[in-house]
Parts: structure tokens; C-alpha cells; sequence
């Protein structure tokens, strides 16, 4: 007992040690200390689609208030994202909230999980992960049937790690949390999220978006969806609003196969009619699916319908929500945001 309480202190002490050297992690320690003021902190992990580009990752939202810190989505790259940021994939995260479960919102789940359970100042997670989505009234729901599914997939690295590097088994389990949208299905230290139901097509279901409020701050996202007066109702009074936005070129609108795309999202006219009707302090877009057009194009859509604040999100771009919304870019050339 002993022997192994003395090699139990001597590993605790090289992962301090290597908490403070990982290699090509950025010198950015305040990105990994909990929102403590009384402002929402939000940070745009992945603002792409399912193409499996470097230029955006999968969605990913970043969302840190109260000391905590929660995730909406986990599309591909999350995990390296939080790396960058010098943010635990373990301890750093609080709870993660699915939007619905296609694909490109749930691939970085295996990763955020596994990864997070590993030993190492980037994991070494001491509790199960909490994962939270919407139910489709069966049993289990969307949620526990993830969890289930990736504890049965990966038991045997589980199972590898316990035995071979005494991991604990609580930290390889997963806590699933369904429910049934349009209320408020978390509330721990003064934050509170509301999920509720859009329109992302009638066979994309359940799907949901997520306000988040922490005393007079708010923000909220409106996962996969189409023009959405569910959306606008929940919204109301919000300072900011992230939005997902489809827009493609006449030449490729023809084409047939790209038609039920179209049908499942927004595009900027009705983004902007969205957030002419919601009033957000600032409207921001992540989750952009670009067929042949440009961001340029998309916001000059936009205005058509919207005069007011937008931003076009990009992978690491920060909002501060407080009495005003501050946006910054993320210096991959300084690896740290401006001072």
C-alpha cells in the first residue's frame, strides 16, 4: 500500500510537471481559469460543416459562466481546439449538451471522452462525463443510447487503461442526461440552460437549441435549424445570438441532390430576419455551410433583412457578454488573443 501511495504522489508530481511544458501548448493560462464575473465568456470551437477541412472544425461551442464551463456540440477537432487553449478536456469541462446527433456534432465525442480519461495535464478526468441531449420519447433516449453505445465500442481501451495504467474505473463511465425540450434542463451555480425545440426537418428529430443565462447575461444558440419562430420565442432578450447560416450559389442550387441541404437550414435572409425580430446585442454566425459562396456574400445577405451587429464566426473567435459584447480573434501567430 505503501509502495504504491509513494508511486501514486511521484505521478501526481510529473503531471504538474507537464502541465507546465506541453509541447506546442499555448502560453494562455487565463483561457483555462473559469468565468468568474459576473460575464458570459463564449468561445466558437468549430464553425464548420461535416467537410473535413482545417480551416473550420466541427461544431463546437464553448460556454463558461459561474466557474463553469460547458460545451454544446463536439464535432471533429474539439478536442484539439481545447488543447490549443490550454483548456483540460477533463477537468476543464463541466457538461457537454448535444444539439441533435448527426454526425459532425457528435465525431469529437469518442475523442473528448477517451482523451479526457487518460493520465496527462490534458485529461486524467477523476469523474464520469456528463453528457446531456434531447429525447425522442423512446427508452433509452438519444443520450443514454451514445453512452451506451461508446462504453460498448471502447471497453477495451477502458478496460486496457484500468488494468495497465490504474485508471479509475468512474472516470472511463459517461453520466447521460436526456429530456424533453422547452424548459430548463440544467441549473447549478447560478447558470441556468434552457433547451427548446427548432426546426431542422422532419426527419431531423429531436433537435434543439440553448440559452444560457447567468444573471442579467445571456446567450443563445440556435443549433441545426430552419426559420424558426420557436427559436425567435426562446431568443427574446438575449445579448447574443449564434446562429448557423446555409447559403449556396445559383449554379449548384440546381442541382437536385443538394436540394434537401438547402431544406434543412437557414439562409442569411432569414438569419437576418431572425435577428432583426430577436434584437441581440450582437448576432454572430457559426456552423457555416458555404456552397460556393463567401462569407462576404453572406453577410451582405444578411443586411438585407438585418441592420444591425453581426459577426461572421471563426474558429477561436471569443464574445464577452457583459453590459456590452466584446469579440476577439484568436493570434494563431501569438497563439493567444489580443490584450
Amino acid at each position: 500500500m505503501a509502495g504504491r501511495t509513494t508511486k501514486l504522489a511521484r505521478s501526481l508530481l510529473i503531471g504538474a510537471a507537464i502541465s507546465l511544458s506541453i509541447p506546442g501548448a499555448p502560453g494562455v493560462a487565463a483561457s483555462d481559469e473559469r468565468a468568474i464575473s459576473g460575464d458570459i465568456v463564449v468561445t466558437l470551437l468549430g464553425t464548420g460543416g461535416p467537410e473535413p477541412t482545417t480551416a473550420r472544425f466541427g461544431p463546437a461551442t464553448l460556454v463558461q459562466a459561474g466557474g463553469l464551463t460547458l460545451l454544446f456540440d463536439a464535432g471533429r477537432g474539439v478536442t484539439v481546439r481545447l488543447y490549443q487553449l490550454g483548456i483540460s478536456t477533463a477537468k476543464g469541462i463541466d457538461g457537454v449538451f448535444l444539439t441533435h446527433y448527426p454526425s459532425d456534432h457528435v465525431e469529437g465525442l469518442p475523442d473528448l471522452w477517451m482523451t479526457g480519461y487518460i493520465f496527462g495535464p490534458f485529461g486524467s478526468r477523476n469523474r464520469p462525463l456528463r453528457l446531456w441531449g434531447p429525447s425522442d420519447g423512446k427508452e433509452p433516449g438519444g443520450a443514454a443510447r451514445i453512452a451506451r453505445g461508446l462504453t460498448e465500442a471502447f471497453s477495451d481501451d477502458a478496460r486496457i487503461r484500468e488494468a495497465d495504467e490504474h485508471i479509475a474505473t468512474i472516470a472511463t463511465q459517461i453520466e447521460a442526461h436526456d429530456f424533453q425540450p422547452d424548459h430548463v434542463v440544467f441549473d447549478e451555480s447560478g447558470v441556468k440552460v434552457t433547451a427548446f425545440t427548432v426546426d431542422h426537418g422532419e426527419l431531423v428529430k429531436p433537435s434543439v437549441g440553448y440559452r444560457v443565462d447567468y444573471g442579467s447575461r445571456s446567450v443563445t444558440l440556435s443549433g441545426d435549424t430552419k426559420f424558426s419562430e420557436n427559436l425567435i420565442k426562446f431568443a427574446s432578450g438575449t445579448g447574443l445570438l449564434i446562429h448557423e447560416v446555409f447559403a449556396i450559389s445559383p449554379q449548384l442550387a440546381a442541382l437536385p441532390q443538394l436540394k434537401p441541404v438547402a431544406d434543412h437550414h437557414t439562409s442569411p435572409e432569414q438569419a437576418g430576419e431572425v435577428f432583426s425580430r430577436v434584437k441581440p446585442k450582437l448576432a454572430a454566425y457559426t456552423h457555416l455551410i458555404l456552397l460556393g459562396a463567401s462569407v462576404d456574400e453572406v453577410l451582405s445577405r444578411t443586411r438585407s433583412a438585418y441592420q444591425g451587429p453581426v459577426a461572421a464566426g471563426e474558429d477561436l473567435m471569443r464574445f464577452e457578454v457583459g453590459d456590452s459584447v466584446v469579440v476577439k480573434s484568436w493570434n494563431q501567430n501569438l497563439r493567444k488573443y489580443p490584450d
